[in-house]
């Protein structure tokens, strides 16, 4: 395995500011920090981003996340430990995270409309764009997390 690939921080500075200016957007939305820890994580598991995980897991524990439910989270939808709400955001995440599948089926984004509104909605979906650019930047360049 070769560990010597590319810094885009480093390599394309003005490409890293525009992802941390998604960052920080995503700083600014209204939703819930442990929700949107779960949207990180669960895409991050998807995609097999250990970098990823490694910090989101971390911050979530840090925000009162307890472990049972960060090692439930890849099994949500047979889970008694997630509410609806929390299940909604996830079909959502799992849905825009794996697009290629069979797109966002009008059921998961109307359940997400209904639950979320408009407003927080679109503030979801970008938090899912953004983690799913971050897990392909970490997976292609093989980022490793030391904190």
């Amino acid at each position: 395995m070769n560990n010597n690939r590319i810094n885009i921080k480093t390599i394309e500075p003005d490409a890293y500011e525009a992802m941390m200016a998604l960052e920080k957007y995503g700083k600014t939305c209204a939703l819930d920090p442990i929700l949107k820890e779960l949207i990180k994580i669960r895409a991050s598991q998807i995609n097999g981003c250990a970098y990823c995980l490694d910090m989101h897991t971390e911050d979530a524990i840090k925000l009162g996340e307890s472990p049972r439910r960060i090692f439930a989270l890849s099994v949500w939808n047979e889970s008694h430990l997630f509410s609806e709400k929390e299940k909604v955001l996830l079909q959502l995440t799992e849905a825009i995270t794996n697009i290629s599948v069979s797109g966002v089926p009008d059921e998961t984004y109307q359940s997400a409309i209904n639950t979320f509104g408009e407003q927080i909605t679109a503030q979801i979906i970008m938090l899912i764009v953004t983690i799913n650019a971050w897990n392909r930047i970490a997976v292609s360049t093989r980022l490793i997390y030391k904190q």
